[in-house]
């Protein structure tokens, strides 16, 4: 299932893949994240800036101190990028940097993922989660750059180019960098910090479920339990310097169904002596219009179904014996998603039959819910961000692009925000989307997502 906005449709290009199973394979997995094109939302709705403590230029001024190691993280992991479950040597890296922090480090959850605790000296007080996820995707750079990837892998039965064209490696080398701060200022933090480096979060093939929901289910979101969970994406969507985020359902949810419809194959010449899946696969493309045209209250809860895929027959003179249609359905909701899912199974179902043919639909186990942030968490938030960046913390509208954040985000309260690299002079819409081989961050981003968390646990957790 390629979870994808529109945005990023734009100039999109992977590996060239010779063989279409493998390239199926790819789509099947990937996850777009957050190619979007934000809107911001008008100045008047901004929340008020909370006021500053002495504690937040102390951490700013400690960022700045780990500001080039961060960089020097993020291009050593841009270099060296790996496909989802194969995270290896960047789980590894991050590992013996949080055992040298003095992190209690678990390691191999979920795959390759890494839990790491650290128990602040400040008192009582939350336990604040942050994650990161580490993965690249089957991409081959194009971007002229030192630390360019060279990496090649194997995907979907292919060898391919690999490349961090999601910005995941800045997620990891700012997470490194905030872990290493909270460490040196541990005797002053109340409560208690748990990172998640997670793997997969662009999806496998052939692998199963994503890398935060597997996450959950090996225990990462207990011992202990999160009372509140912090994530962000970097976005070439948004300028450097800028925060967007959004109360209540932020990303979509993301689901891929395939359908095989069967008919009775025949001459082309002769359609009566047999039963045409491909009117039929057509007339069922059709009608899957009205579940969101029809059947969804798009004023109050926007939907997307798109067929992205039909494949039927090898000659022009003969109808074949069956037909395949994939496509994804974008939802806000587990309610609106169940409806829509119903409904596209028996539209498709009931048309195939009626046509005296048969339909058979099958949905991706790995689906991803609806990025919804939680909105008490969301206002505690938008005043620390506030005071960071002033009107360049921005309320951007929902989008329909999808994130794994959730499966974390309905274990604890969640709030996921994104982090602008597009620098200035560069107009956003028309920069290299998140997934292009020509996707480009400015690093002066990574400060902003790094002061950002840094800010955000010292207001969750009352750090003095």
């Amino acid at each position: 299932m390629l979870r994808i906005g529109l945005r990023a449709a734009r100039g999109f290009r992977a590996e060239s893949l010779p063989v279409e199973p493998a390239r199926r394979a790819w789509l099947k997995g990937a996850c777009t994240c957050a190619a979007l094109a934000f809107l911001p939302r008008s100045a008047a709705a901004q929340a008020a800036p909370a006021p500053a403590r002495p504690v937040h230029a102390e951490l700013d001024a400690a960022a700045r101190q780990v500001e080039a190691a961060m960089i020097a993280w993020r291009r050593d992991i841009h270099a060296n990028p790996e496909l989802g479950n194969r995270e290896r040597r960047t789980a590894a890296l991050v590992a013996k940097h949080l055992q040298g922090l003095g992190y209690a480090v678990r390691e191999g959850v979920g795959r390759t993922g890494i839990v790491a605790v650290l128990k602040g000296g400040g008192g009582p007080g939350p336990v604040v989660a942050l994650r990161a996820d580490m993965d690249a995707l089957p991409v081959r750079e194009e971007v002229d750059l030192p630390f360019a990837s060279k990496a090649r892998a194997e995907w979907g039965g292919q060898q391919v180019g690999v490349m961090h064209a999601c910005g995941h490696d800045c997620h990891v080398a700012i997470l490194m960098a905030a872990a290493q701060v909270l460490s040196a200022h541990r005797d002053r933090l109340p409560g208690t910090i748990k990172l998640l480096f997670q793997p997969a979060e662009e999806g496998t093939v052939g692998e199963g479920v994503c890398g935060a929901r597997l996450m959950v289910d090996e225990g990462a979101m207990r011992d202990p339990t999160p009372d509140m969970v912090f994530g962000l994406h970097v976005s070439s969507a948004l300028p450097t310097g800028t925060i967007g985020y959004r109360p209540g359902n932020a990303m979509a949810g993301a689901d891929r169904f395939q359908i095989k419809v069967t008919g009775r194959q025949t001459h082309g010449a002769m359609p009566w002596n047999g039963v045409d899946p491909i009117v039929i696969g057509s007339t069922i493309v059709t009608t899957l219009q009205t579940v969101v045209s029809r059947e969804t209250d798009v004023a109050r809860s926007p939907a997307v179904l798109s067929v992205g895929i039909f494949k039927g027959g090898l000659r022009n003179n003969i109808i074949p014996e069956t037909a395949e249609l994939e496509g994804t359905l974008r939802t806000f909701g587990e309610a609106q998603r169940a409806t829509a899912k119903r409904r596209v199974t028996e539209i498709a179902q009931s048309i195939a039959t009626g046509m005296n043919g048969k339909a058979e639909v099958t949905w991706d186990e790995n689906g991803y819910p609806t990025l919804h942030n939680d909105v008490a968490l969301t206002a505690r938030c938008a005043p620390t961000l506030a005071r960071l960046l002033g009107d360049q913390a921005r309320l951007v509208d929902p989008a329909m692009a999808s994130e794994d954040f959730p499966y974390f985000a309905k274990a604890a309260p969640g709030f996921f925000y994104f982090v602008g690299i597009t620098p200035p002079g560069t107009d956003p819409a028309k920069a290299a989307p998140n997934h292009s081989p020509r996707f480009t961050v400015d690093e002066a981003g990574l400060m902003t997502g790094l002061r950002a968390t840094l800010h955000l646990v010292a207001d969750a957790t009352g750090m003095a």
